[in-house]
């Protein structure tokens, strides 16, 4: 009977094909090195002419979501620079807006004073770009090579280096590593961007990349990306772009057995 005989070879097959899915799937979660890594994400307001730029927030979280890490937000405390009337690209006068508080949009609510980060708690630290990243986190949209950093999160960077822990940014954000890291390799894209010059001018090194690449430092632990410095990349390649920082970030964490807890 010819399908008595081929019973035995169909039920091997099946077992075959069983256990080629079990062992895609154990690929899959062996691979996830960055499974359960606590990371620190830094705001800075929330729009991109005068806060974080929200898609590149919205990514970060995405990504770091997708490679199961905790996440907590801060941001500084503090008076944000100015309002933008994101419609018309105007300052908004008479207005005051808080730097947390505007944070907190994109966080839902679940964010945290930056003065109140500590960096023994996590695994590495990330900031999204947007010109709150040159407004309120520093200077550098009104005193272009001339600008400082904010205090508070020079000393925070400070201890997660100290603590060899990466650091990833995006945008604009970068400039705030080359400021605070002399000698630092970074990238916003284009070599010809006026903020490749300011970068260089703080004795840093800029990197040309395309929107989807990154720059890895691995001396400093900075890992970079251009996102929205490229002003007509898509919605889809800003979170690609993203993605690759956040992934590489996570790679380049330490090995915590706290954090797999």
């Amino acid at each position: 009977n010819a399908e008595e005989f081929d019973a035995p070879r169909k039920r091997m097959l099946t077992r075959t094909s069983r256990l080629r899915k079990l062992r895609f799937r154990t690929r899959r979660f062996a691979s996830s090195e960055s499974s359960n890594k606590n990371v620190a994400v830094v705001l800075s307001g929330c729009g991109v002419y005068d806060g974080s730029e929200i898609q590149e927030s919205v990514a970060v979280l995405h990504a770091l979501s997708r490679h199961n890490a905790n996440v907590s937000c801060f941001a500084p405390d503090k008076k944000q620079t100015h309002v933008i009337n994101h419609v018309k690209g105007e300052v908004t006068p008479r207005q005051n807006r808080n730097v947390l508080v505007e944070s907190a949009r994109i966080a839902r609510g679940k964010i945290t004073a930056l003065d109140q980060l500590n960096a023994e708690e996590f695994d590495a630290i990330i900031l999204p770009g947007g010109f709150g990243a040159a407004k309120n986190l520093s200077n550098f949209a009104f005193e272009g090579a001339k600008f400082e950093v904010d205090d508070e999160l020079a000393k925070k960077l400070h201890d997660f280096k100290n603590a060899k822990k990466p650091i990833g940014m995006c945008c604009i954000s970068p400039v705030i590593a080359a400021k605070v890291f002399p000698g630092s390799s970074v990238t916003i894209g284009r070599d010809e961007d006026p903020a490749a010059d300011a970068i260089r001018s703080v004795s840093s090194n800029h990197v040309s990349k395309k929107v989807d690449e990154v720059c890895i430092d691995r001396d400093n632990l900075l890992v970079t990306t251009p996102a929205y410095m490229y002003d007509e990349a898509s919605v889809a390649e800003i979170f690609d772009s993203v993605t690759s920082m956040v992934k590489n970030v996570l790679q380049l964490t330490p090995y915590n057995e706290k954090s797999r807890v």
